[in-house]
């Protein structure tokens, strides 16, 4: 599979898809436009951006950096990478394959039954992270039906007593696969169907001919860092990048400190509204992301990682 099957899977939701020099990108949010494939790591030049943003009518765009550029939010892709070996993960991680493994099975489910069965998943999911208003049932459906037919998406699911009790949605692309939604059931989260769905997922993924790495999520503008923790556990590790939010400079005058302010009383007053908790996010990493390294405040799941290198 290539970026044009992923982006064709986002046009038949409704997203609008431009494609520059380095990357494509699709309006994740009103006036946000964010690069994909999420795991690529590009650097694009002012006339590029620029060019993206009189085409769009972007606010606001959203990449991945190399780590190594001297601006952007310091920031990390969850990844998993060979050697993946259960005798290298946490105590806890293991304990919870074991378990989950004797509790459940993982099978490739179709797309249909998603749609149909993985909603109360879905929205059993957002409601744990408080974010139960970013997507409706009509939405998650034409989500999953625009994925069937297209190659390179598969759905992996944990099952007890036939029921699904965890899900993710998976597409490989290049020599990647990622995992852009993953959805499970409270009720069954005693029983590490979680742990089982991850572990097995990336194993099968990784000992495929031609593949390098299994793409989870970038670092969230809005969900706290220990909604990650879990994947860490399961082997999975922080991949240091840069996040770069670049403002249409017909907003900029407007963006700075006094404007953050503001939009932090907004998401206050509103804290489970996720256009609130995104801009929020953008304006943070964008007034972070111009400070230097030693300035700006470093994700936890990162702060071991960078000491060792410097």
């Amino acid at each position: 599979m290539n970026p044009e099957i992923f982006s064709d899977w986002l046009k038949r939701q409704g997203y609008k898809v431009y494609r520059t020099k380095s990357s494509y990108w699709y309006n994740a949010g009103p006036g946000v436009y964010q690069a994909f494939p999420y795991h690529w790591q590009i650097d694009p030049d002012k006339n590029e951006l620029m060019e993206l943003v009189h085409q769009s009518g972007a606010i606001a765009v959203r990449y991945s950096k190399p780590y190594s550029c001297k601006t952007g939010k310091i920031s990390y892709h969850v990844v998993a990478k060979l050697p993946y070996e259960f005798d290298s993960f946490r105590s806890q991680g293991k304990n919870g394959i074991r378990k989950g493994l004797s509790q459940c099975r993982i099978e490739q489910v179709s797309f249909s039954r998603l749609a149909d069965e993985g909603w109360k998943l879905q929205q059993d999911t957002l409601a744990r992270q408080q974010r139960s208003k970013c997507m409706t049932r009509e939405q998650w459906e034409i989500l999953c039906h625009s994925a069937e037919g297209l190659p390179g998406f598969e759905v992996w699911a944990a099952i007890v007593s036939g029921s699904l009790a965890a899900t993710v949605i998976t597409a490989r692309i290049d020599d990647t696969w990622t995992i852009p939604y993953a959805q499970s059931l409270r009720e069954y989260l005693c029983l590490h169907v979680n742990n089982a769905l991850f572990y097995t997922v990336c194993t099968d993924f990784l000992n495929r001919p031609g593949i390098k790495e299994v793409f989870t999520n970038l670092h969230s503008l809005d969900a706290p860092e220990s909604v990650d923790e879990f994947k860490f556990r399961m082997g999975l590790i922080p991949k240091p990048v840069r996040q770069q939010i670049f403002f249409n400079p017909l907003f900029q005058p407007f963006i700075g400190n006094g404007s953050y302010w503001l939009i932090k009383r907004m998401q206050k007053l509103n804290p489970n509204h996720p256009f609130w908790t995104k801009t929020e996010g953008i304006f943070r990493f964008y007034l972070e992301g111009k400070l230097p390294a030693d300035k700006q405040c470093l994700p936890e799941n990162l702060v071991n990682d960078l000491l060792l290198e410097s």
